[in-house]
């Protein structure tokens, strides 16, 4: 049971991302007041799956991976959530981030529940064709456990609108039609009914949250000084558009490294160096510094968009920024988050902070189940409105309440679910 897992916040400070999203559950129950036996059906997931796959490439070579797949609560709709692929991801990692979209989606305020899944396998073995096969034995595997009702995967770690696409084929083919009836997954390429801006809605949905923030705080975007920790989809978009907005980026990090520039990092010219090398390690345009070290940069604003728990009670206290965007999921461990509101830097809390994504993905949901078509100029506005309502909501109830961000959202989304729970009524 899920229950196995609950730790003390002590444990939970150095733990996964499981361990974090149950510790902050808890403590959000807590403060709800939520009788025990609704806690329990809140945290426990609705259903985790473990299957193995076993695709045969071109070559006739086999290939072997476990696969896993957790729908946490479908109170307020279908499941949703991205399909990681990496060589170490876990029963325990797909459960902590399936529950954390449970609470992302009903914040944002879109029509789904939190489901998440995961390929034990490293994409960067494969060939094209031969993750092709990978992801078509994938979507064949766990067949029966997604559907527009159901649940509605996404791209996430380690896989991309490309993969969408074979999936959305698979399943179409499977079916014998040209286009399946209702929408089976989302971020696939335009062209397959995929939306305009979905690559970059997360992104786009943190620098809407950090610019929301500084209109509260009284801070001019133009000239806050950013430091992003992991260089991917998230973070690579994220400091575009806020170099774009004339804020100035100091420091970068992926998982070869850091590099860092106080006058400010081109842009542009070091995401050209990322594509054209595969890392931010040998940038002309600043210095290299070990890769932690951009986590305690000098800056205004820090957005790790990396892994969870990244920032423990061991460097929290050596962090610098005045604002945190949390682009990734559970970047920083229960007792850190601690020691950050102690000092009083603002924290945008991950449900919040990096739902741009999955609300772009509702677009896409809807405008595929209507046969609809929508320009990026649009998505764009409704993503914007979106994210800044939802931060002026959560900021608004942090006040009245004298609660952080993370607790303001928290308890704003898991009431949410708890009101899904017994508006539907307990029984079967």
């Amino acid at each position: 049971m899920i229950t196995e897992y609950l730790s003390p916040p002590a444990a939970a400070a150095r733990s996964s991302g499981l361990q974090t999203a149950l510790w902050n559950v808890q403590q959000t129950a807590g403060r709800l007041g939520l009788a025990k036996d609704i806690t329990r059906r809140i945290i426990e997931p609705a259903e985790q799956i473990t299957t193995r796959i076993h695709p045969v490439t071109h070559d006739g070579r086999m290939l072997h991976a476990k696969v896993f797949l957790v729908r946490h609560n479908d109170a307020l709709g279908p499941t949703k959530g991205g399909i990681r692929m990496t060589s170490t991801v876990s029963l325990n990692e797909i459960t902590g981030l399936a529950m954390e979209m449970t609470w992302k989606t009903s914040l944002i305020g879109v029509p789904f529940g939190g489901g998440k899944s995961g390929i034990r396998y490293d994409p960067n073995r494969l060939k094209p064709s031969e993750k092709e096969v990978l992801i078509r034995g994938f979507i064949r595997g766990v067949r029966r456990h997604v559907g527009p009702e159901i649940y509605v995967p996404a791209p996430d770690m380690g896989t991309n609108e490309q993969d969408m696409g074979h999936i959305r084929d698979c399943i179409s083919y499977s079916g014998a039609v040209s286009i399946t009836t209702g929408c089976f997954v989302t971020g696939k390429p335009v062209i397959l009914g995929g939306i305009p801006g979905r690559r970059e809605a997360t992104g786009y949905g943190v620098v809407s949250t950090i610019a929301a923030a500084c209109e509260r705080l009284d801070l001019n975007l133009s000239n806050l000084r950013v430091a992003v920790q992991g260089f991917g989809n998230v973070g690579s978009v994220t400091a575009s558009l806020l170099s774009q907005h004339g804020a100035t980026i100091v420091a970068v990090s992926d998982i070869s490294g850091g590099i860092s520039n106080p006058d400010g990092l081109n842009v542009p010219e070091l995401i050209e160096h990322v594509q054209t090398s595969g890392n931010v390690k040998g940038f002309h345009g600043g210095t290299e510094i070990p890769l932690e070290e951009v986590l305690e940069a000098d800056c205004d604003v820090l957005v790790p968009a990396a892994t969870h728990s990244a920032i423990t009670e061991e460097n929290a206290g050596r962090i610098r920024s005045r604002i945190i965007a949390e682009g990734a999921n559970a970047p920083m461990t229960p007792l850190a988050d601690d020691i950050l509101r102690q000092r009083s830097v603002f924290v945008i809390p991950d449900i919040l902070c990096n739902a741009g994504g999955v609300f772009v993905s509702y677009l896409e949901y809807t405008q595929e189940t209507q046969r609809d078509q929508m320009t990026l100029e649009e998505v764009q506005h409704r993503l914007n409105h979106r994210m800044k309502s939802t931060f002026e909501m959560v900021f608004s109830h942090a006040q009245k309440t004298h609660s952080t961000m993370r607790q303001a959202a928290m308890d704003i989304a898991v009431a949410r679910v708890r009101d899904g729970i017994i508006a539907r009524g307990l029984l079967p």
